[in-house]
């Protein structure tokens, strides 16, 4: 008789009382919830304990290490990491379930719906800007996030499944407004990596990089048929490393 496999769902935030909530009550099909609280000043720990008593409370720089605490902290077979603006519909959850009973891969694709206000966008995301699939569904110990401040990259074990079939909501951003702060937030974070690294690289290399990646994602990832929404995306996922090189180079904070 096969064991079932047991599923802990994974969410890490940093003051997200008007969130929380909404997230939270959807991963009930989970065997046990995990909630990193970082820094967090607002009433999301009490949201938190409204769901799960797995808590763990402390302060992080870096996205990763606050990330590879949530994921040690975890005691399933595997796990499915969210983050507080991702809701994840019946539908998935079912295939979660299925998925996990039987399949020999180290981890698994989850495709990603998302939403600018009450906007569904669902082409033209990607060059570090935005995500239309990521992999949030693996067996303990087959993901660890790098050190990055922006877009850590990954260190997976074990074979990539197939991606699932339903996707997982992502409420990205509430407005265009929230995107452009989204975009501030990100430079800057870049900027603050590159001057650590000694090397900010060149003006004229970054300002290459700005045809390419809009081609990325607005040709490529079929950017053009989100009009307007679409033409921003790629605009700003252009600027993105230009931007952060400029924030290296001039600023210091």
């Amino acid at each position: 008789m096969s064991t079932m496999m047991k599923l802990s769902a994974l969410v890490v935030v940093h003051n997200e009382e008007d969130r929380l909530a909404a997230c939270l009550e959807k991963l009930a099909f989970a065997d046990e919830i995990v909630v990193v609280l970082d820094k967090c000043t607002d009433d999301s720990k009490a949201i938190a304990l409204r769901f799960t008593d797995r808590l763990v409370e402390g302060s992080w720089e870096l996205e990763g290490p606050r990330r590879n605490t949530g994921i040690e902290a975890c005691q399933g077979d595997w796990i499915l990491e969210v983050d507080a603006d991702e809701h994840v519909p019946v539908a998935l959850a079912e295939e979660i379930r299925a998925v996990i009973a039987g399949t020999p891969h180290g981890y698994h694709i989850l495709t990603v719906d998302n939403w600018v206000g009450e906007r569904l966008v669902r082409y033209g995301w990607g060059a570090s800007f935005g995500k239309a699939a990521y992999p949030g569904l693996f067996r303990k110990n087959a993901k660890r996030w790098g050190n990055e401040r922006v877009h850590p990259k990954l260190d997976l074990l074990g074979s990539k499944g197939p991606a699932l079939t339903h996707h997982i909501q992502h409420y990205v951003d509430r407005n265009i407004s929230d995107m452009i702060r989204r975009f501030d937030a990100y430079t800057t974070a870049r900027a603050k990596d590159l001057r650590e690294s000694g090397d900010v690289g060149s003006a004229l290399n970054n300002v290459r990089r700005i045809f390419s990646r809009f081609w990325r994602c607005f040709v490529r990832a079929k950017g053009w048929k989100e009009g307007g929404y679409g033409f921003l995306i790629a605009i700003l996922a252009a600027l993105y490393p230009y931007v952060s090189y400029l924030k290296a180079k001039h600023e210091r904070e």
